[in-house]
């Protein structure tokens, strides 16, 4: 073999090898997918019926029951526009709690309940985590001790 056959091997190996890589990069990501919809869309058959979906929306008030067992708890999720019934086995969140925001990630079942693996509660919009809280509050005091600073410099050389 001559030194320019042996590099157009080289090259064209090298393009099979970051093919493969790709298509397995790709097929990997394709199996992990969870899309996200709506009880609407749920109840208008636009959510996959064989796969693994995000279902999301407000847990409807006086709509959670327990079980005997202590772990199962079946609750209904809506958008205010259509309703779907949830059931879950596990421990809750924390902020868990009637009217508000819930995500479920799991499939329909047959017999036409959304089934959960996963429970993710929202919390509101004002939520702050304690740190970010306080270095907020130490910016701002610094900062108004440092206008308060200039204000009082600014009027001393005024006079």
């Amino acid at each position: 073999m001559k030194a320019r056959q042996k590099r157009l091997l080289l090259v064209g190996l090298a393009i099979i090898g970051v093919g493969a890589a790709a298509a397995m990069a790709l097929s990997a990501l394709q199996s992990n997918i969870s899309y996200f919809f709506s009880p609407s869309q749920v109840k208008a058959n636009e959510s996959p019926a064989d796969h693994v979906f995000r279902l999301g929306g407000l847990v409807k008030e006086g709509s959670v029951q327990r079980q005997d067992d202590g772990l199962t708890v079946t609750f209904d999720v809506t958008d205010l526009g259509e309703t779907v019934t949830v059931a879950y086995t596990g421990i809750l969140p924390d902020l868990f709690k009637e009217g508000q925001g819930v995500v479920t990630k799991g499939r329909m079942g047959a017999d036409g309940r959304f089934v959960a693996d996963e429970v993710l509660a929202k919390h509101d919009e004002e939520y702050m985590p304690p740190e970010v809280a306080d270095t907020l509050k130490t910016a701002h005091a610094e900062g108004m001790t440092e206008a308060a600073t200039q204000t009082a410099q600014s009027g001393a050389a005024a006079q």
